[in-house]
């Protein structure tokens, strides 16, 4: 593989943000050059140049799968474009997230859910960007104890959470998903609600915890999801969770970093000012410091945008960046190869114009292969074919 010099870039590394260059060769950085221009190298206007993103948890995935309710779209075919998307908004490394459980409102059940982790393990190889499995737990599952070895020979597979789904504890409160199972089965408020207590008493008796623990703690980073409570995360603790992920109230966030985890949050509810069903600010946490680790989890274009916003609201270029970055790589061990512009490093870059409210990716390498490249510097010009007609309101015969 070629050299190839990134010149005239904002290079924004763990510590600082500086105007240089960033020498590619043989898939790494071979040196970062502070204050450092080559007229022979790729000029990129003084564009931001960064690590290319980490992100840990997404559920974009379903959106391509299954467009809408009632039309489902083949893996390899939706994995194809999902890819896709990705990289056009600057993330190399994807965890997509699938949820181990049988939720009958999602349409969610154990066999297809390891079917759809096998088939994302086998397609990976052959697309744009690093591709890895997230693997959602309900520990009040029945069956989940028979997946736990089918799991286990997922080679991408390298982030288990904990997803506890009895109604009304975590991410909605009871009276949401009253409302939310009375919509989606055209049943009474009523009938909903005796539903979810069958629900709540069958599932209360039942806590895996320490098995999937057992299995798991060697193999893979542990997680809780939606944690809203003290004792959530204290549980969590006590079953290998380095990670507290979407927790619900400033109360599990900050126990989460009093027991020395780190906090994950999404980059839509930062970027839209708030969370989409009422729990948590993310921007509130950050007030506090309780943020290590921002994720799409539904959308992808907003991790960059967060940057941007975090920048625009005083937040160091350096501290913004890792969040999407170097503290994803940290979590996962994956530091000493990624997450930071630095020498040795394999070179996963995003080059992103920033004058927008958003991120425009211009570049996107893995492993200094060029992955994306486009051009909105210059707009689109009409076709030969476009005109502007004028019309006469006074011709009837028009």
């Amino acid at each position: 593989m070629n050299s190839r010099l990134l010149t005239n870039a904002r290079i924004v590394t763990p510590t600082e943000n500086f105007t240089g260059t960033v020498e590619i060769d043989n898939g790494t950085i071979a040196a970062v050059l502070k204050d450092k221009y080559y007229p022979e190298g790729t000029d990129l206007g003084g564009q931001w140049l960064i690590p290319g993103c980490i992100d840990i948890h997404t559920d974009y995935l379903e959106k391509e799968l299954y467009p809408r309710a009632s039309a489902a779209f083949p893996l390899p075919f939706a994995l194809h474009f999902m890819d896709a998307r990705a990289a056009s908004c600057g993330i190399t490394t994807v965890f997509s997230a699938v949820s181990f459980s049988d939720n009958e409102e999602k349409n969610r059940n154990l066999p297809e859910a390891l079917s759809l982790a096998q088939q994302i393990d086998k397609a990976r190889h052959s697309l744009l960007v690093r591709h890895f499995l997230h693997a959602r737990i309900d520990p009040n599952s029945e069956g989940i104890l028979d997946y736990l070895e089918p799991m286990s020979q997922l080679e991408s597979l390298y982030l288990v959470v904990y997803n506890d789904h009895i109604p009304g504890q975590r991410q909605f409160t009871m009276q949401q998903q009253i409302e939310m199972r009375s919509k989606a089965f055209g049943i009474s408020p009523e009938e909903a609600e005796r539903r979810l207590m069958v629900q709540i008493e069958k599932t209360s008796k039942i806590n895996n915890r320490e098995p999937i623990y057992r299995a798991f703690k060697d193999k893979y980073i542990l997680g809780s999801h939606d944690d809203t409570i003290s004792e959530h995360v204290d549980e969590g603790q006590m079953f290998g969770s380095t990670l507290s992920e979407m927790p619900t109230t400033l109360e599990a966030a900050r126990r989460a970093k009093e027991l020395g985890q780190w906090v994950c949050l999404g980059a839509p509810n930062y970027y839209r000012g708030g969370s989409h069903c009422g729990n948590l600010s993310c921007a509130e946490a950050m007030e506090e410091g309780l943020v290590d680790i921002l994720c799409s989890d539904y959308h992808f274009p907003t991790m960059l945008a967060s940057v941007l916003r975090m920048i625009e609201n005083g937040i160091s270029p350096s501290r913004a960046v890792n969040m999407v970055t170097l503290n994803p790589a940290r979590l996962l061990n994956f530091d000493k190869e990624t997450g930071s512009i630095e020498a040795g490093k394999r070179a996963d870059i995003v080059v992103f114009n920033g004058d927008r409210s958003y991120a425009a990716v211009s570049n996107v390498f893995v492993d200094g292969v060029s992955k994306l490249q486009a051009d909105y510097t210059h707009g689109v010009k009409p076709l030969s074919a476009e005109r502007k007609t004028v019309f006469d309101l006074s011709d009837t015969s028009l």
